[in-house]
């Protein structure tokens, strides 16, 4: 496995809507029932049912999303105990207590998450390579970027398996499209990685062969496991928000006009 943890490829300015993501995604988590849920390891009784209510109200589900349609029943967050085999379980209503827009979902969504390791590999990601395509697209233009790969993404993942109930959340759509981004922008630009076997080892690769390479493991692992994978990874979301990524940016980029970054190579200034 290669592990980014910085690219050798300064930008002109500050990445201020890269850091607001990365903020509003942790505090979003910290915020969230499943931080609690996922550091004490507690997945039993009140909590867990706290954790089904707080999914079934904000994340996306396919079958819902495709159909654009309102679920039929959701949980309360309350456990109850069936009469008849007197076991416990979540209770459920329908319909539901609350009212739920399938589009806003996809948008809240991409600010979920199911883990702390889910949430600060997604955060290392877009730190090392969001400030270079925030950079070269802009700050407005990036933002859109971001979330219509995020849209695409789930919606393409929700497209190939219409009638699943099964929660979506996570940035990974939205952050594959940076890295798809950043491939077709800087493919010959330097990465530091951990080399992890059975120890690290620090190398510094070019992004062509760790993104190329991440992306050629995401696509293998949808085509072995297909679209509802045991590990609970939604590798197809990976998959098409890294290809929007690639293939939106190129008329997206502006001008194209080169600009100067500071480069001890080659004196003061050089170009690229």
């Amino acid at each position: 496995m290669v592990l980014p943890i910085h690219d050798v490829n300064p930008s002109r300015r500050t990445p201020v809507v890269t850091y607001l993501l990365i903020a509003i995604n942790l505090v979003v988590f910290v915020l969230s029932p499943i931080a609690t849920t996922s550091l004490t390891g507690d997945a039993a009784g009140a909590k867990q049912c706290e954790v089904a209510e707080f999914l079934d109200r904000w994340a996306a589900k396919p079958v819902e999303v495709i159909g654009n349609d309102r679920p039929e029943a959701a949980a309360t967050g309350e456990v109850g105990t069936d009469p008849r085999s007197g076991e416990q379980g979540c209770v459920t209503q329908s319909p539901p207590p609350y009212d739920k827009s399938p589009v806003l979902s996809v948008l809240v969504a991409m600010f979920l998450h199911g883990g702390w390791l889910h949430l600060l590999g997604n955060m290392l990601f877009l730190y090392v390579f969001g400030d270079n395509v925030e950079d070269r697209l802009g700050r407005v233009r990036y933002l859109l970027f971001y979330l219509g790969a995020g849209f695409a993404a789930t919606y393409g993942f929700s497209l190939l398996d219409p009638t699943s109930s099964t929660p979506l959340v996570g940035a990974s759509g939205a952050i594959a499209g940076v890295l798809g981004a950043y491939l077709m922008l800087f493919p010959r630009a330097r990465v530091w990685s951990l080399l992890t076997f059975f120890f690290f080892l620090p190398v510094r690769l070019p992004a062509w062969l760790v993104l190329g390479g991440w992306f050629a493991l995401q696509y293998v692992y949808f085509r072995s496991a297909g679209v509802n994978d045991a590990s609970g990874v939604a590798y197809a979301a990976h998959v098409i928000g890294f290809v929007v990524g690639a293939l939106l940016v190129l008329p997206l980029r502006g001008t194209g006009h080169d600009r100067h970054i500071a480069d001890p190579r080659w004196g003061p200034y050089a170009r690229r």
